[in-house]
């Protein structure tokens, strides 16, 4: 049987990067490009790959992540083909915790967000939108993490990914890569 494709996705800011970092040293091979670096808002980088921008037309890099992960935004998993198989791993994390963490990586580099209202219905409908698309897939599994709980107990979580997957996965390793000082956009 072909491998599965892994997919870490999630809405933005909503603690991708730390599970591409927990499944990178847990023992998978990553997809990226390494073009964007590492910065105050993700300190171990963010795990992503340019042509995943771009599956709407070219999805022939495909193939080439059957047993790796990558990282794909919620908004392009509609776009995923259904020539192949995925076990996607959704990052949910609360939404004013999502639109304050995205407000301040815009801030950083000059610019303003939306307004809250108006991104958290946004985000609100395309969710609901996604989870009823998601149910009529039968090429896609999916396992849902809160990102609190990650990082509140990320061995439970890690064990949680590695029975998902099927993998022989390291979950002490996956587990050490959380750093809970990274969690500063906490929700009341």
């Amino acid at each position: 049987m072909t491998p599965e494709i892994i997919v870490v996705s999630g809405l933005p800011r909503s603690g991708t990067s730390l599970m591409m970092q927990m499944l990178h040293k847990g023992g998978l091979e990553t997809v990226t490009d390494h073009e964007r670096v590492a910065d105050e808002d993700n300190p171990a980088g963010y795990y992503e790959f340019e042509p995943v921008k771009k599956m709407k037309q070219e999805t022939g890099w495909l193939p080439d992540a059957r047993g790796k992960v990558v990282k794909i935004i919620s908004q392009l998993l509609f776009d995923l083909p259904a020539t192949e198989r995925y076990a996607v791993v959704f990052m949910q994390r609360d939404i004013d915790e999502v639109l304050t963490s995205q407000d301040k990586m815009l801030a950083r580099s000059g610019r303003k967000g939306a307004a809250h209202e108006m991104m958290r219905s946004a985000f609100q409908n395309h969710l609901a939108k996604l989870d009823g698309w998601l149910e009529t897939q039968p090429h896609i599994r999916v396992l849902k993490l809160e990102y609190a709980q990650v990082v509140a107990d990320p061995l439970a979580s890690a064990q949680k990914l590695k029975e998902f997957l099927g993998l022989d996965l390291a979950p002490e390793k996956m587990a050490a890569a959380v750093d809970p000082s990274l969690y500063r956009n906490r929700g009341k």
